[in-house]
């Protein structure tokens, strides 16, 4: 869980969940309740990608309750839209909006005059557009996030996101330049596009236009932009003109978060993704000997619906043939209304004990890739006095304070396991910092 900077007095309080976009998304809300005048009140913005997100949501909320007597409680987010019931049931909560109603203005404009139902969620999948409601500089003083998409057409056979989000829907590529022509120059050194399906972008556009011709125009046209960075990607959607700015770009970051999932073929079927376990190998093959310098992350899922212990460890292996680095496990979560549901499950106890493999691989991955770093120089984005990221997304600490926001060129000491530890280089480190945005 996440929350916005400290609220001032009378100003909402936000408690956000999940994804990266739902954290922008409690930003561009922020806004909204402050115009409308909506005061004292307490919102949680859920996740809905597995039952536990829901649970943790739900004790939020009756703690927020009990550390706020008398403020509203107002939850909303994905779980809100895909099972407005339970919070409805809940009577520490008065009022529960959808993801629609949530980017919209007069729903807060309701709220704050007293007129809002208690429980205003419609049908997501007659959305069609994509909210407007873009703000400047979600995220830290070091790094923006610039949501460009919403939505996901597909259905996996285990996702509950396409109910709480709706269909896919793209930001038109003249609005994301310019926002990020105006967080450059408010300081900005990073910006990172952010979606539920970033490579789904442009299919509802006129010329159904490839997020890779995003990612190019933007380099293109804002050429101050020191360095752009893609989220989550599923690599079967990549297209020839991503492909080329990963190989061919040095100010897109040579870090991709790839949504694998799983490692073995006839599991990828059930889960009706679009790749085979080959493909998944060939791609990151591919980028690599394109980009040396890549690094690769993934989100794999342990337990799935009829999976073997062989099947699991193709999964496992996966780690070591696609030579990832940085990953996000999760056991299985059973989502009610999702086909995988129905499935012959795997015992909850036996998704915990793989899901808990798979971390220990990806630590050793991790720990191996800080281990090569020795000796080694990078350009780091300071998120904090003391604490930036490199170009592939390892944290690294610094014994002295640098500016915050600024990327300074640093050679690597050592690690501690977790984090690379790091030396600025003489004399070019205070003229590359920049300023703090």
């Amino acid at each position: 869980m996440s929350a916005l900077p400290e609220s001032a007095p009378g100003v909402p309080e936000f408690a956000t969940f999940g994804c990266r976009l739902n954290a922008y998304e409690s930003e561009a809300m922020a806004e909204m309740a402050a115009a409308a005048g909506l005061t004292d009140a307490v919102v949680v913005n859920t996740c809905a990608v597995t039952a536990e997100a829901v649970r943790q949501a739900r004790q939020q909320i009756r703690k927020l309750a009990r550390e706020n007597p008398g403020r509203p409680v107002i939850v909303t987010g994905c779980a809100a839209q895909t099972e407005p019931e339970t919070f409805a049931a809940m009577p520490e909560v008065a009022h529960v909006l959808g993801n629609a109603e949530k980017m919209a203005p007069a729903s807060w404009a309701r709220l704050a005059g007293g007129a809002a139902e208690r429980v205003a969620v419609a049908d997501i999948q007659a959305v069609r557009e994509t909210a407007g409601h873009l703000i400047d500089g979600f995220g830290t003083r070091a790094r923006a996030y610039v949501q460009v998409q919403n939505g996901c057409d597909h259905r996996c056979t285990f996702c509950i996101i396409p109910y709480g989000r709706g269909p896919s829907r793209s930001v038109p590529a003249g609005v994301v330049v310019e926002q990020i022509r105006r967080l450059v120059g408010r300081g900005y050194n990073e910006v990172v596009l952010t979606g539920v399906d970033l490579t789904s972008w442009g299919d509802d556009l006129p010329g159904r236009p490839p997020l890779g011709n995003l990612v190019q125009r933007i380099l293109r046209l804002v050429p101050e932009l020191p360095r752009l960075r893609i989220s989550s990607i599923d690599s079967i959607e990549a297209d020839p003109a991503l492909v080329e700015a990963i190989a061919g770009e040095p100010r897109l970051m040579p870090h991709l978060h790839l949504s694998l999932q799983a490692g073995d073929d006839l599991i990828l079927k059930r889960m009706k993704r679009r790749h085979l376990r080959d493909d998944a190998i060939r791609f990151c093959a591919e980028i690599r000997a394109a980009r040396p310098e890549v690094v690769f992350g993934a989100d794999l899922i342990a337990g799935f619906p009829t999976e073997t212990e062989a099947a699991f460890e193709r999964t496992l292996a996966l780690v070591e043939d696609c030579g990832l680095t940085w990953l996000h496990v999760f056991p299985y979560s059973a989502r009610k209304g999702t086909p995988a549901a129905r499935m012959p499950q795997v015992p909850v106890a036996e998704r915990k004990a793989r899901a808990a493999r798979l971390r220990a691989a990806g630590a050793r991955a991790a720990a191996a890739h800080l281990a090569a770093q020795a000796g080694r120089e990078h350009a780091v984005l300071m998120e904090s006095a003391r604490r930036g990221r490199t170009a592939q997304f390892a944290e690294v600490v610094f014994a002295e304070d640098r500016p915050v926001g600024g990327i300074v060129p640093a050679r690597i000491t050592g690690h501690d396991g977790g984090r690379l530890r790091a030396a600025p280089l003489p004399a070019a480190a205070a003229a590359a910092a920049r300023p703090e945005a």
